[in-house]
């Protein structure tokens, strides 16, 4: 039993140390994206930002570093460089996975936060009118930066 508490606990020191370290690490993409997603800029959605995902596979424990995580509206933000050309199955796998835990998954191009952040930016505010879980409809919110009309919605 006490080994066990252990194993957990290291377990779970390894993911943190994991994740804080994606964050220092961020490619330009995740940098730009969560300037706009951060302090609930985006419908009230608290993002947080390379947040681990754990979860049980075939009685082993396992976890995923999401890039963008949204827990209250069930929403995950992955930014996909070139080497997701590579690795489609697993991304595939990955989603599945996240599926089955409830979470819904945008999966954005790299180019798209380049060229055409508004769209990405009203993507990920229109999934939160449709997802109208209650901790996103009890008030108004809007996007600091709101001059373009379409972010205002309902938190």
């Amino acid at each position: 039993m006490l080994e066990r508490c252990i194993m957990r606990k290291r377990l779970n020191n390894l993911i943190k140390q994991i994740a804080r370290k994606l964050r220092r690490r961020q490619t330009q993409s995740e940098k730009i994206l969560w300037q706009e997603l951060r302090d609930r800029q985006v419908c009230g959605m608290k993002f947080l930002r390379q947040h681990p995902m754990p979860f049980n596979w075939r009685g082993q424990k396992r976890f995923f570093v999401t890039d963008f995580c949204c827990c209250e509206a069930k929403l995950i933000v992955e930014l996909d460089g070139k080497i997701h050309d590579y690795q489609k199955d697993y991304d595939k796998t990955r989603d599945f996975i996240l599926a089955g835990l409830g979470y819904k998954v945008i999966r954005i191009k790299n180019e798209e936060i380049k060229y055409n952040l508004k769209n990405v930016i009203t993507r990920i505010s229109s999934f939160s009118l449709l997802n109208k879980s209650p901790s996103l409809i009890k008030r108004r919110a809007t996007h600091p930066k709101d001059e373009w009309g379409e972010l205002t919605c309902l938190r």
